[in-house]
This record gives C-alpha cells, structure tokens and sequence, in this order.
C-alpha cells in the first residue's frame, strides 16, 4: 500500500512539473475565445451573408430542375 502511494505522489510530481501541453491548450483557449467575439460581432453579417448564399443556391438548383 505504501509502494502504491509512493507511485502515485510520483505521478503527481511529474504531471506537475510537465508543461509541455499548457502552450497548446492555452492557444486553443485563445483562438476559442476569439472565433466567439467574432461570431458575436459579425452575427448579422453573418446571418445575411449566409441568406444571400442560400437564396443563390435555391434559385441556381430550381433553374437547373426547372
């Protein structure tokens, strides 16, 4: 039972002092937390953006079956 203790406190020890995996989740989070803002700011564009698009396409595919 110690043995496993022991082993464990190890573990512990060395997840703490390995960073190797902070840089990258913390450059996810960033990129996140900006992809949301723009989402956020741009959301009408977006909204009428993606109408436009969508009303080309529906226009386009009932000349094409007519």
């Amino acid at each position: 039972m110690d043995e496993l203790l022991f082993n464990i406190q190890n573990k512990v020890r060395q997840a703490t002092k390995d960073n190797k995996g902070v840089a990258t989740i913390e450059i996810i989070l960033i990129l996140v937390v900006v992809l949301i803002g723009l989402v956020v700011v741009f959301k009408g564009q977006a909204a009428e953006l993606l109408t436009k698009i969508w009303k080309a396409v529906t226009e386009g595919a009932s000349s094409v079956t007519g």
